[in-house]
């Protein structure tokens, strides 16, 4: 696994992390524990390193899957959370509606209010039994509170101990800009994928010139890029996949031929589909890590080599020219 520092900070992070997304059971049509734990385990075996979560991903039970997960290995791994998305409360600007994992319906605020965050961050070192969040990140921009009132309780809590950096997730280059005018901030979470290179445009270069790492979350579009989600193929109840238009029989049609195609460049280094997309990420100037969502110990052993595999430059330009030649409907 080859690693590497994360923005200003001192935080060395694997090519390759691991997504704690799914683990969580929310949008994903529930979940195994133990799986999930005998994972986390797995990946800290194989180099990964880090591992993402959020508060509402399942609310509350990935953080606390996690915990248990790292108890007697902390000094193995960095932890990366978030805060900012409430589901307990009104206080803030609605972001969506929801079902949680046992069924009820959930309203989802945006809430990155000073008292707000100190609050979340205490609850989340409760779920985690940590002392410390190596990466606290802000899940999604708070349109009612100021960037700087967000700057200043993050860098009371690094002070603090609470944690020892913070970024970012889901801003806009104008948003980043604005955080840097108040504070340090070490990393922002967008999505990014060969499917979806939208980050391109403005805030990877911005990124790229002000040294601010790249996470890069859906790396391999919730299993779509890895070539085990055939055309027929029927998610469960509960799995957001079902309603997405990429997810559609003929897209997945169309992504699926494009795979066919570049299956002698996967073969070229004794590579799945997924490995591939994932060294075509980690390649991309500017990308600190991709967080791959896993869910059982045999998808952290195939996520994990990508974290060694460098592509040429010729194959890079094939992957990226066939991608940017799909035809697909959103």
């Amino acid at each position: 696994m080859r690693y590497r520092q994360l923005g200003n900070s001192d935080l060395q992070v694997p090519a390759v992390s691991f997504g704690a997304w799914a683990i969580g059971g929310w949008l994903w049509g529930g979940t195994d524990d133990e799986a999930a734990i005998r994972a986390i385990h797995a990946a800290i075996d194989h180099g990964m390193t880090l591992i993402d979560t959020a508060p509402v991903y399942g609310m509350g039970h990935s953080e606390r899957i996690v915990g248990k997960a790292v108890a007697g290995r902390r000094g193995e791994v960095l932890i990366a959370t978030k805060c900012g998305l409430r589901w307990d409360g009104t206080d803030g600007a609605f972001h969506f509606s929801t079902v949680d994992n046992d069924g009820q319906n959930r309203d989802i605020y945006r809430n990155l209010k000073p008292q707000s965050l100190r609050w979340e961050c205490e609850q989340s070192l409760r779920r985690l039994r940590v002392d410390y969040i190596d990466l606290y990140q802000c899940h999604w921009p708070d349109p009612d509170t100021p960037i700087a009132d967000t700057m200043g309780i993050l860098t009371e809590l690094q002070k603090e101990g609470k944690i020892r950096a913070f970024g970012v997730s889901n801003f806009s280059a104008e948003q980043l800009d604005e955080c840097l005018k108040w504070g340090r901030i070490e990393s922002d979470q967008p999505r990014y994928s060969a499917l979806d290179r939208g980050i391109e445009a403005e805030i990877l270069p911005f990124c790229r010139e002000n040294n601010v790492g790249i996470l890069a979350y859906c790396p391999l579009e919730q299993g779509m890029l890895t070539g085990k989600v055939p055309p027929d193929r029927v998610f469960n109840e509960g799995d957001q996949r079902r309603e997405k238009p990429l997810f559609s029989r003929e897209n997945r049609i169309t992504i699926n031929a494009m795979l066919d195609d570049l299956r002698s460049v996967a073969e070229k280094y004794d590579a799945t589909f997924g490995q591939l997309f994932l060294a075509w990420l980690t390649a991309q100037e500017g990308v600190t890590t991709a967080l791959a969502g896993t869910r059982n110990e045999a998808q952290v052993s195939e996520n994990a080599m990508a974290g060694d595999i460098v592509l040429s430059d010729a194959d890079l330009a094939e992957i990226r020219n066939r991608v940017e030649s799909l035809s697909l409907k959103r």
